[in-house]
């Protein structure tokens, strides 16, 4: 409210420009803009070099769902704060308050809206085979559980004499949520029925558990020995040798291809590591782009949508090697190492000269 409006996907080509994801970029296009035209006196001092700039983009942040007149007196509010005299937490707190009195209707809606967002699910950040799952529900639902988990871990102690309090409320939980549990902690709590997969080399110590990191190979046979209830062995696919088929629909096996020879979103200076993406087809299969693993790539939605809408072009011509041109004709060079803008033609005939990881520029007509 009270600023001009920006075309969808804008935020796409800024954020390849300053090396950051669409996402990124939207979020620092929106920041700006509510500065400038909603809290026009944290601009004024972000310009003057008097208010931290992450202070006023929090602010912008978190009046984005007020009207102009509220987000303007919040403005006022706490402009003489916004130079980082406050512990950033303390000032979080006052900026909370200050956008709740702008609009206790507004305030009023978020608590409703926070009582119904409960949940249980895993986090998304484990490392070292370690994993955390987050439960959001009533207070009294909360300290309910923990009781109940507090008075069966109490009842373990005789069956678990050696084991810290940590250690059998964990069991206790285990118990609790899965009675079919033991308790010798030298097997482990659980055996679990969940997919986990390994990516090994004979010559290596380490292995990749996918999607939550580096493991050593000490910590695979530990798992394997203790926790899998069973071990499947997938045949090695030979990505140097491109697979296709003759049909729009992807196979599971092509599938597995593509996502090993990229493993993440492809769209320039993406974060994305998911299997949960879309593969498109980066030469359409209406015109007659093929089904194979030198004409598929992941993308996230919001990209897919970005390259198929709004002018965005994408070819692959080596497998991992994939080569972007923006609606305004800047490329973009992806591959393992991550993403670089590139030059497509020379004005002389110097040879090019390789960077540190022995790339050289590769000039594509994506047109053609």
């Amino acid at each position: 409210m009270g600023t001009p409006r920006i075309t969808e996907h804008a935020a796409a080509t800024f954020g390849a420009r300053i090396q950051t994801s669409p996402y990124g970029a939207k979020r620092l296009m929106a920041d700006a803009v509510d500065l400038v035209h909603r809290l026009p006196k944290l601009w004024a001092g972000v310009k003057a070099g008097q208010v931290r700039s992450t202070h006023a983009r929090h602010v912008a942040d978190a009046t984005r769902e007020l009207t102009a007149d509220e987000a303007a007196w919040v403005d006022a509010e706490v402009v003489e704060i916004a130079d980082g005299r406050l512990a950033w937490t303390r000032f979080e707190a006052v900026v909370e308050g200050k956008v709740a009195a702008a609009s206790p209707e507004l305030a009023k809606a978020k608590e409703e809206a926070a009582a119904k967002d409960t949940f249980i699910r895993r986090s998304r950040v484990d490392k070292h085979g370690i994993m955390t799952m987050t439960i959001r529900d009533h207070a009294a639902v909360i300290l309910g559980s923990e009781a109940g988990v507090d008075a069966t871990a109490d009842g373990l102690k005789d069956q678990m004499p050696d084991a810290t309090k940590t250690e059998r409320r964990l069991a206790a939980f285990a118990l609790l949520t899965n009675p079919g549990s033991h308790l010798d902690l030298t097997v482990g709590p659980v055996k679990p029925k969940v997919l986990i997969r390994l990516h090994c080399t004979p010559d290596s110590a380490i292995a990749r558990m996918e999607g939550h990191g580096p493991l050593t190979t000490a910590y695979v046979r530990h798992l394997v020995e203790h926790y899998a209830s069973g071990v499947k062995v997938q045949p090695v696919i030979d990505l140097n040798q491109g697979a296709s088929v003759d049909a729009y629909e992807i196979p599971h096996r092509l599938r597995e291809a593509v996502h090993l020879i990229h493993p993440g979103d492809t769209f320039p200076f993406a974060a994305n590591l998911s299997r949960k993406v879309d593969l498109d087809h980066q030469i359409p299969y209406s015109e007659g782009g093929p089904t194979s693993t030198d004409n598929l790539g992941p993308l996230t939605r919001t990209h897919h949508r970005i390259k198929t809408h709004a002018g965005w072009q994408v070819r692959q011509p080596f497998p991992g090697i994939v080569i972007w041109r923006d609606p305004h004709g800047a490329h973009y060079l992806v591959d393992q190492t991550g993403t670089r803008r590139v030059t497509t033609a020379r004005r002389d005939r110097t040879p090019p000269r390789p960077d540190r990881f022995g790339r050289v520029v590769i000039v594509c007509d994506l047109a053609a």
